[in-house]
């Protein structure tokens, strides 16, 4: 079973950019964690600071066929129409992850344009999010939901 792992602005300075919100769990060790505990899934993991490395990734994912996303696209969950468009038109069984609690933040966060076009978001549950996210795209790819 194939997932990816798409991660936005901001996100490969984890462990260091504000810890007190973040935690102090480094990129690295998230996706090493990841592989770990869910042997069973061949990972692909994408970092970028970029709207369209990020889109570009995406279409790569896609043409190697790869079902399952998981999606932390940080700042961009709140103004990326082109980002939302790609998400809906390829495809992926995809859960949106969040770190903090993106509806106890700043207004302008409240607002998730690619809440509509995933299966599920988790917000606020600190890198366990991405656990859940694994765990719940494991269980719906093997049963075809």
């Amino acid at each position: 079973m194939k997932i990816a792992v798409l991660h936005g602005p901001n996100l490969g300075r984890l462990g260091e950019r504000r810890p007190e919100v973040y935690g102090s769990t480094t990129l690295e060790q998230l996706e090493t964690s990841l592989k770990e505990e869910f042997s069973d899934v061949e990972f692909s993991f994408f970092q970028s600071n970029h709207e369209g490395a990020l889109i570009d990734q995406l279409e790569a994912w896609h043409a190697q066929e790869i079902p399952g996303l998981i999606i932390n696209a940080g700042a961009l969950t709140h103004q990326s129409y082109a980002l939302r468009d790609a998400l809906e038109g390829l495809g992926f069984v995809a859960v949106e992850v969040h770190i903090s609690n993106i509806y106890r933040r700043e207004p302008f966060r409240h607002v998730s344009l690619l809440a509509p076009v995933v299966a599920g978001q988790i917000s606020g549950l600190g890198l366990t999010g991405y656990r859940l996210a694994a765990h719940y795209l494991r269980e719906a790819l093997s049963s075809g939901t």
